[in-house]
């Protein structure tokens, strides 16, 4: 059992995370609309897990990115963004499809996304992706990897070997059913998953898609009894509630201000995967995690220019 008060403990190793999928582009509107009536967007770096890795790397840590994108423009300005972050980029595979992009509304609340897939899903499993995973401390990704093929068979793989390896395995189980492929049950898939995987984070609305509509500690226990190992369910302003099925406490936000809702939960995961690197607690490391979400609200966009973990700690007086 991953015990509050204890630091994990990590192998030696070249990399301390490694993102796997989705790298796209976010057109982010430059207006509050939740009915998409403004006329315009601006273009941000995006994709969840790839967001984490250029966090953490600002935090402090070392980051590589699986994904693929298209050959295209789009691809050029996500993959210089990576290379701008000295952030490894032999795992990012360029494919002839278009690269992938969400078009979504600036939100104080839940961002309402509209999504465009293409490249994101054709991330296949070779040999610098799983050079790259066993010499990585941990491993992350999100449903958009598992929802279709073939990048789902990937992520399997990567499950595997991981686990194989002792690398810890954390999973944003960010169920939507607009990304899933067309009549699939894709809940009744990530509930299959959850046994696989240690630390997960889901938000209110993802343990909603996923089992319907329940009080916290009710869902918190449907991720344990799944089988994950430690869950961190996050609610928005009202912080999170986190539990290992022994223990459950709740972590209250640090947000005094909220300019943009997009990434928050990226932030979230990366202030924690940062802090349990250095080797602070698990239960410190909640607490900067929600440090880093609350800096990250101050700002529009997902990535934002984060200063190391220990400024973070102080501004916060953690």
């Amino acid at each position: 059992m991953l015990k509050f008060d204890d630091k994990l403990k990590f192998q030696n190793k070249s990399n301390d995370i490694l993102t796997v999928g989705e790298l796209l582009i976010d057109m982010i509107s430059a207006d509050y609309d939740d009915h998409f009536e403004c006329n315009t967007y601006n273009r941000f770096f995006g994709g969840s897990p790839s967001n984490i890795a250029m966090n953490v790397k600002k935090l402090g840590i070392r980051s590589m990115v699986a994904s693929a994108v298209g050959k295209d423009g789009l691809g050029t300005f996500l993959v210089n963004h990576l290379h701008q972050a000295d952030i490894d980029t032999s795992c990012v595979q360029q494919v002839d499809v278009s690269t992938s992009m969400v078009v979504v509304t600036k939100s104080q609340s839940t961002p309402i996304p509209i999504f465009y897939r293409g490249a994101d899903y054709h991330l296949a499993y070779n040999a610098e992706l799983e050079e790259a995973l066993l010499n990585s401390k941990i491993v992350h990704f999100s449903c958009w990897a598992i929802s279709m093929v073939p990048v789902r068979h990937t992520i399997e793989r990567v499950i595997e070997e991981a686990r194989k390896n002792q690398v810890l395995v954390c999973f944003d189980p960010n169920y939507h059913p607009m990304i899933w492929q067309m009549g699939e049950d894709g809940v009744e898939y990530v509930k299959s998953i959850i046994s696989k995987v240690d630390i997960i984070k889901p938000s209110e609305d993802d343990a909603e898609r996923l089992f319907g509509k329940d009080t916290h500690e009710n869902q918190i226990g449907k991720f344990l009894k799944l089988g994950a190992k430690i869950v961190i369910m996050t609610l928005g302003k009202d912080g999170a509630i986190v539990s290992n099925g022994v223990e459950t406490f709740k972590i209250n936000t640090l947000a005094k201000e909220v300019v943009d809702t997009t990434g928050a939960g990226d932030a979230f995961w990366s202030g924690f995967y940062s802090a349990v690197i250095q080797g602070y607690t698990i239960k410190q490391a909640l607490s900067l995690g929600a440090a880093v979400s609350a800096y990250k609200l101050k700002y529009a966009g997902a990535v934002v220019d984060l200063p190391k973990l220990d400024g973070i700690k102080d501004m916060y007086r953690l």
